[in-house]
């Protein structure tokens, strides 16, 4: 019997204000949050990582320093890949409607600069780049029955601004991976745009549903050739799926999805934050402001059917105080797992 593969996803919320600055922070070794989110990655020791809200920059310098500060605390990853996100990229329009240019939100994802708030993975198995299919710059409109923002029947903010805006408001990537006795997994990696912070065109609202349904018509091929069988859908999509704001449509359909298995991971996190949650709290990845969101569902990893999910969880470790604290310290988001054995 070969021995599980844990998959895992985190939203580390490391993105620093300026490019540089994470760099600076993990190179210090004192930094408290960097030191937490090391304690959480090592403490969970998955097999292959996604990282969500980590900073790009071109050489992989921050991505190599956290690499390797993994490595001192025993946990190696000879692999690691990351390309630059739709995040902080300028578009020289007026993206948001506001009457002005060169704000964050008149890039093609929000963020203050190039790269910020980028995604990566981490991996002891080999990521066979040469194959990697990063979607990032497929426009929003391409998408079949997208539902683009409209304004007093004028597409919103206006018609040249929908003609370059792209989906992805960080990435989009299919990601195949080389692991012994499973073969090459596709991991179908992403991070949604939150859902508000919008106008009554409901932009955000429209794009985290869209970028969400981007997998869905992925797998039916009607946009691109689809993945071979062996997938995994992992990374934020900003929504849940019965609580909080947002489009819950597109969601809902990847969950019930019959090409994908839902491991409902658990955690130990039972106290009910939201008063108007009607979901499983133990279900919840994030603790945002109480009550309003309150913690939600946002963080996933969907495999495909036919892979044996072993277990799988989330850190949120509420019965130990210093642990507690470390997660918490580390992100409002808690790192999500699923052991796997090979496909059957």
């Amino acid at each position: 019997m070969a021995d599980p593969l844990r998959i895992a996803t985190f939203n580390t919320e490391l993105s620093r204000d300026g490019p540089g600055l994470l760099l600076r922070d993990i190179l210090r070794a004192d930094d408290p949050q960097v030191i937490a989110v090391i304690d959480v990655i090592t403490t969970n020791a998955p097999d292959i990582l996604l990282l969500n809200s980590f900073d790009y920059d071109l050489n992989l310098v921050a991505l190599t320093a956290l690499r390797d500060s993994i490595a001192a605390k025993g946990l190696h990853y000879p692999y690691m890949f990351a390309l630059r996100p739709n995040s902080g990229i300028t578009t020289g329009l007026d993206m948001d409607g506001d009457g002005f240019l060169g704000g964050p939100r008149d890039n093609q994802g929000y963020d203050r600069f190039a790269g910020q708030g980028g995604m990566a993975l981490l991996s002891r198995y080999p990521i066979e780049t040469d194959k990697v299919r990063d979607f990032s710059s497929f426009l929003w409109r391409d998408l079949s029955g997208a539902l683009l923002p409209m304004h007093e029947n004028t597409p919103f903010p206006s018609p040249e601004a929908q003609r370059i805006q792209r989906l992805s408001s960080v990435a989009h990537w299919d990601v195949p991976i080389a692991v012994p006795k499973f073969g090459t997994i596709h991991l179908l990696a992403f991070h949604a745009t939150p859902p508000v912070f919008d106008g009554p065109e409901d932009r955000n609202g429209r794009r985290n549903h869209d970028e969400v349904r981007f997998w869905q018509r992925y797998l039916d091929g009607v946009l691109f050739p689809p993945p071979p069988e062996q997938f995994i859908i992992l990374g934020d999509a900003n929504i849940d799926p019965t609580d909080g704001d947002g489009l819950k449509m597109a969601i809902n359909a990847l969950l019930a999805d019959r090409r994908l298995q839902d491991p409902m991971p658990k955690s130990n996190n039972t106290t009910l934050q939201n008063p108007d949650h009607s979901g499983d709290p133990a279900l919840d990845t994030v603790d945002w402001t109480d009550p309003v969101p309150g913690n939600l569902r946002v963080d996933y990893i969907l495999p495909s059917t036919n892979f044996t999910i072993l277990n799988t969880g989330i850190y949120w470790p509420n019965s130990d105080v210093e642990a507690a604290t470390i997660a918490a310290l580390a992100s409002r988001h808690r790192l999500v797992w699923v052991d796997l054995l090979p496909p059957r």
